[in-house]
């Protein structure tokens, strides 16, 4: 039996001139994406490199995950895996 993803990705070493609107360009041919969004530098709002993906389903998060992870976007090398749950 496949073993269960979350439909949550966490996407790092993009390049600094990504924004919300490429990296969501970037994982739509793989399915309904709910939210895309860069992670930002509180002080100076400049992309720290990393964010997340969130798709409506487990399956398209798959498909992208395997696809794009290990893949030069933008001049760098991207990695593209399950994010981690955020414990309190």
């Amino acid at each position: 039996m496949a073993k269960r993803i979350s439909a949550q990705l966490f996407v790092s070493r993009l390049s600094a001139y990504t924004t919300d609107q490429s990296l969501r360009q970037l994982f739509s041919p793989f399915g309904q994406i709910k939210e895309a969004r860069l992670i930002r530098d509180p002080e100076t709002q400049r992309p720290k490199g990393f964010g997340f993906i969130t798709y409506e389903s487990e399956d398209d998060a798959r498909k992208a995950m395997k696809s794009l992870d290990g893949k030069i976007v933008d001049g760098r090398l991207i990695f593209v895996e399950v994010a981690k749950t955020q414990r309190k």
